[in-house]
């Protein structure tokens, strides 16, 4: 009987509670309804930010039910009487949306956005207390054998809920007036008093910077949502919401709290987990593709919600997967694994979202959400870069953490950043003997090198050779795989391709980080490699910075490292076997039978088409030895046959190429190449 929502499970301000059975016997909802009162009474000791009295009130009329219920549990004999189920079953269908209600002004996170809904929570409050009083009136209260005292209480809480006065809060009004002040100055350009602004935050209880922090975070999972279910009427105010909030983390709060140290770690603790996980293994059973909101249904089978309700709209009421009868069309969001699969696919440079929403995505992050937000995000740019120039040391870590946050994902952030001067003393700070202030600085660059402009400024203001100290002596390994990544964007263009390649330590540095480095680290090294190679003279220099042994250790532990990193590795691999000497270097180092196997074996049209690349080129570079090899090798013809009917339009022309090559070795009767090939056969590692 108790509902199956957990608060994680539940959007915020959704009340799905489930009306009892009418068959349901009355001995039944009270042993349902005691550990339901005794849940929503535990409340007391949880902060309210707002509904403070309201709260206050609902709970100690259901503490005062709750002594009747436990002392009616234990007689029976007028329980039975139709009135009682029906008050019993009301009671439990109020409780169960209190209950709901109180989760939602007292979730981490939520407190701004409950003050905004007030007068939509008060009147909440309104409606199940009178909903409780209606259901108390058909109560046989004289024919249940408690208490004369209990009953009393009963009575009185009868009467009460009918005359309490349930209304907005005046403290909840005059603060939400307070909030909505400060949000139309934003709008109208004009700063708010930052006396104002701390005592909207006060009032909340947001006292850190990790409390509000952790408010931005909650929005931003709403404003996902919302875009998600393509609901834009709430986005703006949202939006204007998190501009406020980003504003006062980076100008109220002077400290960086612990929290988010210890979040940070347990994110790289987690890596490690990732590592043992696929995302094949998060398809839906019924579309095959990634499960972008995965709800449960009765039979304990999870699907995304989209397929299984076109599936139970059609009139099917048998399980999928396992043929079970689907007792009801209750879909409950499984939220512990769509958090998995969020994390998972960022892992595994995965894109997580709807089909067909890339293009509006990718706007979201251009514009501002809304004019609060924006004049938000102008002052606080000017605000931090001010602080990242002429700030204590302290102050300048804080604000260098603070842009690396905000440039995170916002195209628009990015831009006010670097129309507020934030790049040269970033580019001051990666010399820093502390190591939080120059990883922090690295990583706000590596955010601001994405935009076109910003990447300008980096190496007009010469900072491309300091990018490459902290890649190749940085004070941590987070700051050393976070100047990889800057390398790989200011990669981008040919102009700097060059500029990046004339620097002696550059390319010797990332291979440096894929020996050394974390999962991320060899990543970030790779793609700024393979964006070196684009340009030819920087070819030569890879091969000197001996990256081939490390690309094959890659290749061979495939089952450990994630898709991406391996058809990485291979498309590097492709393009130095291109060249007659990288096919040398490549074929005294490898076993050709470890791309046979990876060809065979990989699910990545990319990896397919990159072993075909590198056995052409090696076939074309390494003579008759290794066609011979090839040639013995009875599983690979099939899978270059297989390739011509379901492979990409490159990799059939090079798999046509190579079945040539194998075709005329083959038809030949030059049994010196034979005999060649298999002495050799061992050799051509």
């Amino acid at each position: 009987m108790n509902s199956r929502f957990a608060s994680d499970d539940r959007r915020i301000l959704m009340f799905p509670a489930v009306r009892p059975c009418e068959c349901i016997s009355p001995e039944t909802l009270l042993d349902s309804l005691i550990p339901l009162s005794h849940t929503i009474c535990n409340f007391h000791s949880k902060c309210f930010a707002t509904q403070r009295k309201n709260s206050r009130e609902a709970i100690r009329l259901v503490r005062v039910l709750l002594m009747f219920f436990e002392e009616a549990c234990e007689c029976n004999s007028a329980l039975s009487k139709s009135s009682a189920v029906l008050c019993f079953s009301e009671l439990h269908f109020v409780f169960q949306k209190i209950r709901f209600l109180l989760e939602d002004c007292t979730r981490e996170g939520g407190r701004i956005l409950m003050l905004t809904k007030c007068e939509f929570l008060a009147t909440q409050f309104r409606l199940l207390i009178r909903a409780l009083a209606t259901a108390l009136d058909v109560l046989p209260l004289k024919l249940i054998d408690v208490g004369d005292e209990v009953k009393e209480l009963v009575e009185l809480v009868s009467k009460q809920s009918w005359k309490v006065k349930i209304e907005l809060e005046a403290d909840d009004e005059l603060a939400s007036k307070r909030l909505l002040a400060i949000l139309s100055q934003f709008e109208r350009g004009i700063e708010p008093d930052l006396n104002a602004v701390k005592r909207v935050l006060d009032y909340l209880r947001v006292k850190r910077w990790s409390d509000c922090n952790m408010e931005i975070k909650f929005l931003e999972e709403e404003i996902a949502f919302k875009r998600y279910d393509r609901d834009e009427r709430e986005v703006p105010f949202l939006s204007s919401l998190v501009g406020f909030l980003s504003y006062s983390r980076g100008v109220i709060f002077e400290t960086l709290d612990h929290q988010n140290a210890a979040n940070q770690i347990d994110s790289r603790c987690n890596v490690e987990m990732f590592r043992c996980l696929n995302p094949e293994d998060f398809k839906c059973p019924i579309s095959l593709e990634l499960m972008l909101d995965p709800v449960t249904v009765s039979t304990g089978q999870t699907y995304d919600r989209s397929s299984i309700q076109k599936w139970l709209r059609t009139g099917n009421m048998l399980c999928p997967k396992t043929g079970e009868v689907i007792t009801n069309t209750e879909l409950v969001p499984n939220s512990i694994l769509r958090k998995l699969l969020k994390n998972l696919c960022e892992y595994n440079g995965v894109s997580l979202g709807r089909p067909g929403t890339q293009s509006s995505d990718k706007d979201q992050t251009v514009a501002h959400g809304s004019p609060v937000a924006k004049q938000a995000m102008k002052f606080l740019s000017r605000f931090l870069s001010g602080r990242v120039t002429c700030g204590t040391s302290e102050q300048k870590n804080k604000a260098a953490y603070e842009i690396r946050l905000l440039a995170k994902s916002n195209i628009f952030n990015r831009s006010c950043f670097i129309k507020a001067g934030s790049i040269p003393p970033l580019l001051k700070l990666l010399n820093s003997a502390d190591a939080s202030t120059q990883v922090n600085a690295i990583a706000a660059l590596l955010k601001l090198a994405k935009y076109a402009s910003g990447m300008k400024l980096i190496l007009s203001w010469g900072g491309l050779p300091s990018v490459v100290a902290v890649l190749k002596n940085g004070l941590s390994l987070e700051a050393r795989q976070c100047a990889a990544a800057t390398i790989f964007h200011l990669s981008s263009t040919s102009q700097f391709r060059k500029l990046i390649g004339e620097l002696p330590e550059a390319i010797p540095a990332l291979v440096e980080l894929i020996r050394e480095g974390t999962t991320c680290g060899k990543k970030n090294s790779v793609v700024a490699i393979l964006g070196l190679l684009l340009r030819a003279k920087n070819l030569q220099k890879v091969l000197d910075a001996g990256i081939v042994p490390l690309l094959i250790d890659i290749i061979s532990s495939s089952s450990e490292n994630p898709d991406q990193l391996v058809d990485d590795a291979l498309a590097i691999l492709a393009i130095l076997a291109e060249n007659a000497v990288g096919s040398h270097e490549i074929l005294y180092a490898i076993d050709l039978h470890l791309i046979i196997r990876i060809l065979q074996t990989s699910t990545s049209q990319r990896a397919k088409k990159y072993c075909v690349s590198t056995l052409l080129s090696l076939c074309i570079n390494g003579g008759a030895e290794v066609v011979a090899v090839l040639a013995t090798e009875p599983s690979l013809m099939p899978r270059l046959f297989s390739l011509l009917t379901d492979g990409t339009s490159h990799s059939i022309n090079e798999a046509s190429s190579l079945i040539k090559f194998l075709h005329n070795f083959g038809d030949t009767s030059a049994p010196r190449w034979m005999s060649t090939a298999v002495r050799r056969k061992q050799s051509v590692r």
